[in-house]
């Protein structure tokens, strides 16, 4: 591993987080948790998400928000019902038409919510441990100039009711890993760092651009250590994470956008589209997508009249 990775992971992973939740409302010291959940079209799973964490409201977490992108299922309505304040994409920054994409939800949350820290849980989680959150809060309430937690696990593929080894992350492993180690090696101790599981400070989160896409989380990684440094970036064990697997064509599409993004942050310009191959009645066709790889501003740079 790189030198300054290898220490890094040394001094800023925990492998065993153990913070009790009355260790973690004692060290919050007036400061506020908002808890959000990116959502579209996940009325199976975030419901169990939503209801690992409202034990948690008043002592350690203030507020719940799922952010809708534009369901057409019962999202929205399973979400409320499990006690989530449920905010459509569209009503917050009204004056920007949304954009497709996770990374723009993500960024609108920030005009939705008021925590000084931001802990952000995918809502297509299946069987979501209650302690994620206090394990990501750990680092920011208890260590020092960290900004950003990422969280790592053992992610398997799920086949229907059976969890098959640890082939989960694929995206990681063939594309963030190599990348990391060929064009910032410093963060090559990242065990997932295209993770959804993750924890800023507002100050950071509203100083820095938004990927519009799934390149949203290596984004905010490559932000956070040219704008705050290495040490600013920590890492918690969260255990097992399972959820919704997507199929080669889907995560070709991320994998494109996820690269866009990178590339982008260093200074490299690439493509942007994707051109991939469907087979119809026997025959290979072309299909191509467009590739988002456009940034949202700072939401600090966003007026306080247009959220």
């Amino acid at each position: 591993m790189n030198p300054l990775a290898q220490e890094w992971f040394q001094d800023r992973t925990w492998q065993d987080p153990q913070w009790s939740v009355e260790e973690l409302c004692a060290a919050k010291r007036g400061r506020t948790v908002s808890v959000v959940l990116p959502a579209l079209n996940e009325e199976a799973t975030v419901g169990d998400v939503v209801r690992t964490v409202r034990p948690l409201v008043g002592p350690l977490v203030d507020e719940i928000v799922v952010m809708d992108s534009g369901s057409t299922d019962r999202t929205a309505v399973v979400a409320a019902a499990a006690g989530a304040r449920v905010v459509r994409r569209g009503d917050v920054v009204p004056s920007l038409e949304p954009l497709p994409g996770k990374g723009e939800v993500l960024w609108r949350s920030l005009a939705a919510t008021t925590g000084d820290l931001v802990v952000f849980l995918d809502a297509d989680l299946v069987d979501p441990d209650p302690g994620f959150v206090p394990a990501l809060l750990g680092p920011l309430l208890l260590v020092e100039d960290v900004h950003l937690v990422k969280g790592f696990y053992r992610r398997p593929l799920r086949l229907e009711t059976e969890d098959v080894g640890t082939g989960g992350g694929r995206v990681t492993e063939l594309l963030a890993r190599p990348l990391l180690a060929a064009l910032r090696p410093e963060l090559s101790g990242l065990v997932q760092p295209l993770g959804g599981e993750y924890a800023g400070t507002r100050d950071f989160l509203e100083s820095v651009s938004f990927a519009a896409g799934y390149g949203v989380e290596i984004g905010l990684l490559l932000d956070a250590c040219a704008e705050r440094g290495l040490p600013s970036i920590a890492q918690v064990n969260l255990g097992v994470r399972k959820h919704r697997n997507r199929n080669l064509l889907q995560l070709g599409v991320m994998a494109s956008q996820i690269l866009g993004t990178m590339l982008r942050r260093c200074g490299i310009s690439s493509a942007t589209g994707l051109t991939q191959f469907v087979q119809v009645a026997g025959e290979w066709l072309p299909d191509t997508t467009e590739t988002v790889v456009a940034d949202r501003p700072p939401m600090r740079s966003v007026p306080a009249g247009s959220r």
